[in-house]
């Protein structure tokens, strides 16, 4: 059992002693699945947080896009400071992943731009698996796709001992076949130095520190590790363990024979474009193949080498790839945890990946661009997911079918510690429902609140924005079309009172915590669909909920199942919330969320408006922007506001394309 310190200065309150300790006994009989329903604004990651410090089980915690994981693993690391709170995100800051279109004949390269700091944070995660027992791993998606072998990752290690001998050439050596390179000029993570006796590496999964190892002949004399910027002594150290830079890379051994099965299955596949006659697809597969097994047998990896995983890893065809949590079984055999937050949409999207990724490699496959074992670098099918942990907990305000008909236990969380109740529901003809909720909207701007208002189209979006500006109403719209870096700007001069109305369309309904939203407008409310189905409609009006004036307007002809059910879900949980606090004699007060204002949005925005005529610039003047940008992304992930890094490294990757 793990040791993990919660710290807090809150202590569970109204809901959620009680779904803590269901929810414990449940994972401690040994559950597979349970589920934590809560309400908006009611602590539901508090009370992950509290499972986690009373089961003791290292954990995964899992959602479906960057932004909110970014959330999470800022919450979890103030909660678990003294623990290891790790961050596992794709790293590429842009990427275009390999396809071809037939009908076209048209092949489209691979490109991505590597994030080295989400690198590193991931390198990071699965060392600190291998290393320590205390661990979370806050994920996306990227948990989900293959890995390389957790065995052939915790092989490939270098321990060091003050007071042994390791002959130096011999230790270099072992730093290349880790996927280190010599760099005595400029020393960066994934490097190694040389000077006389004295050897320095810097491992690819740490943020400052380096290593110094220091030999008497081949015997080490002492270990510490630096400050790589400053080269300040940190710490003296009496043994320490290298991990590989890559979870890819394999022993030499392992190596010859990935590379002689490679060459077997290349030799079976061009016999068969040579009797089918395809001699296109023939020296396509042919020249291409050959080329990467050169890269491999001269340096060990190649561009695109997670396509040959089944050969790196010893996979049969079709067999299960490794992924994230085989990292956590290797270590911590059937004692870990996988949380799914906001899991009404992550499951479903963990269910669709696989399908996706197969239909596109498929082309691929069939076209001699890679060899079919390509086709087993995979995300995994949600049937090997659902299985792959011994215990699941799924939460969300509105749990599907799935969370609800397998969980052993599901703990409700409808009290909120803050004591405020859901917001009120009210059906208003949809007959003028412009006219009517600018009505609406004057009342809510003159009080100081703002106003969420939801649309079905991109169109009706823009054009509903323009009718309110030109009323006097400060408006803005938010839709797809408006990058990461533009949705994040949009939603803090929302907070920052620029602006008092925004529209959007499905884009408000997960993940905005907005403690200043009063009032909530859902235009055409009875148009069934995803946009109007039950679920989303309460994760809609959820946006209210965080205000004490928080208050929902739906405006319909007819009242759908949908919004009935959503009514009727609410005024139960009104009842409930009300009930609760007369009894405790609880005042209820409106959530708040400070806005870290310390970040200077203004430089930041400045850099924006001259990257924006950035084509137009000397490569030598967009660097400099670059380099500035990137200090600002550095500064703003130390104080962990990852909303603000994300918006910068946006904006750097597309300096970087131009």
């Amino acid at each position: 059992m793990a040791d993990f310190k919660l710290v807090s200065k809150y202590k569970p309150s109204g809901d959620q002693p009680e779904a803590i300790d269901r929810l414990v006994k449940s994972i401690e009989s040994g559950n597979r699945y349970q589920t934590l329903l809560g309400v908006t604004g009611s602590g539901k990651t508090y009370t992950m947080a509290n499972v986690i410090a009373k089961t003791g089980k290292p954990t995964l915690i899992m959602t479906h896009n960057k932004t909110l994981a970014a959330q999470l693993y800022s919450e979890f690391k103030s909660f678990f400071p003294h623990n290891h709170v790790e961050y596992f995100i794709s790293y590429y800051d842009y990427y275009q992943p390999e396809a071809y279109l037939p009908r076209q004949d048209l092949f489209i390269e691979k490109d991505s731009s590597i994030n080295d700091e989400l690198e590193r944070l991931r390198l990071s995660a699965t060392a600190s698996l291998l290393s320590h027992d205390d661990v979370i791993v806050v994920a996306s998606v990227s948990a989900n796709y293959g890995l390389g072998s957790p065995q052939d990752y915790k092989e490939i290690v270098q321990k060091l001992e003050v007071g042994n001998e390791y002959p130096q050439r011999a230790l270099l050596m072992r730093f290349v076949d880790m996927g280190y390179k010599r760099n005595d000029t400029f020393f960066d993570r994934g490097d190694f130095r040389v000077n006389g006796d004295t050897v320095d590496i810097y491992p690819a999964y740490n943020e400052e520190l380096a290593y110094r190892i220091e030999f008497f002949g081949d015997e080490i004399e002492a270990l510490f590790s630096f400050n790589a910027l400053t080269g300040e002594k940190v710490e003296e150290l009496k043994e320490i363990t290298i991990y590989s830079t890559n979870p890819f890379i394999v022993g030499k051994d392992k190596l010859a024979r990935a590379i002689k099965s490679i060459e077997e299955e290349l030799g079976e596949r061009l016999e068969f474009y040579k009797k089918e006659g395809r001699m296109v697809e023939y020296n396509r597969l042919k020249q291409r193949t050959e080329f990467d097994l050169e890269m491999l047998e001269s340096t060990g990896a190649c561009k695109g080498v997670e396509n040959y995983s089944r050969h790196l890893t010893g996979k049969k065809p079709g067999e299960t790839p490794y992924s994230m949590m085989d990292y956590f079984e290797m270590m911590h055999g059937d004692n870990f945890m996988v949380m799914v937050d906001e899991s009404h949409v992550s499951l479903p999207q963990f269910r669709g990946m696989y399908a996706g990724d197969r239909s596109r490699k498929e082309v691929l496959v069939e076209h001699g661009f890679r060899l079919p074992s390509a086709l087993d670098n995979r995300p995994l099918t949600f049937d090997e997911y659902i299985v792959k942990a011994p215990n699941y907990l799924f939460v969300s305000a509105t749990p599907n079918d799935f969370e609800m008909e397998n969980s052993s236990v599901i703990a409700e969380q409808i009290v909120r510690p803050t004591g405020l109740i859901d917001p009120e529901i009210v059906v208003e003809d949809s007959e003028n429902q412009v006219a009517k909720l600018h009505d609406e909207i004057k009342k809510v701007v003159e009080r100081g609140d703002k106003v969420l208002v939801t649309v079905l189209t991109k169109k009706m979006a823009e054009e509903l924005t323009t009718f309110y500006n030109d009323l006097g109403v400060k408006t803005q719209y938010m839709h797809s079309d408006l990058d990461a870096i533009e949705r994040n700007q949009v939603i803090r001069s929302l907070r920052l009172g620029e602006f008092d109305v925004l529209v959007g369309i499905n884009l408000l309904r997960e993940g905005l915590d907005l403690p200043e939203v009063a009032l909530v407008g859902i235009l055409d409310a009875d148009k069934e669909g995803f946009l109007r189905s039950t679920t989303a409609l309460i994760q809609t009006a959820g946006r209210a909920a965080r205000n004490l004036n928080g208050k929902v307007i739906m405006y319909a002809k007819n009242v759908t199942r949908s919004m009935k059910e959503c009514i009727d879900t609410t005024q139960a949980r009104r009842e409930k919330q009300i009930a609760y606090n007369k009894k405790h004699n609880i005042t209820p007060k409106s959530t708040t969320r400070e806005l870290d204002t310390n970040l200077k949005v203004e430089d930041s925005g400045e850099l924006y408006n001259k990257a924006s005529k950035a084509q137009k610039m000397p490569a030598a003047e967009r660097q400099k922007i670059v380099k500035e940008l990137k200090a600002k992304m550095l500064a703003a992930s130390k104080k962990l506001d990852f909303e603000e890094a994300a918006r910068l490294r946006d904006e750097i990757a597309k300096l970087k394309k131009l």
